[in-house]
């Protein structure tokens, strides 16, 4: 089964950060989905149900937290590993994301290993 990453952020930078930083895992397994504001991050989810995403807090037409809410409640896909990115590290918006379901909080600027340790976790790579 193909392993699917979707990364969601409406700073293209960061996409692409993100993007590179997940580069080295193994490509023939994984792959690696984008979506620019909460709206397609939702579609892109439902359409391809990945084992990770990455999701960012701010975004235009829905927050990363609505999102958030609707994959793990809405569609009851508590599989799907959510790890919420943020540039604010405050202990309300960590608390909002473990209410809606999410699985980790990353605060921006976010390590690459973390992140790329994190990525191969949860795809058991």
């Amino acid at each position: 089964m193909d392993k699917k990453i979707v990364i969601a952020d409406d700073e293209a930078h960061i996409r692409m950060l993100i993007e590179q930083t997940l580069e080295d895992l193994d490509e023939d397994k994984v792959e690696i989905m984008t979506a620019s504001n909460g709206e397609e991050a939702l579609e892109t989810i439902k359409a391809e149900r990945p084992a990770l995403v990455f999701l960012d807090v701010m975004m235009p037409r829905m927050s990363g937290f609505d999102v958030c809410h609707k994959v793990k409640h809405d569609l009851g896909l508590k599989n799907i590993y959510i790890v919420m990115l943020t540039a604010k590290g405050q202990e309300y918006d960590k608390q909002k994301g473990l209410e809606v379901g999410a699985d980790l909080y990353m605060t921006k600027p976010f390590d690459p290993d973390e992140l790329l340790e994190k990525a191969q976790e949860v795809l058991g790579l």
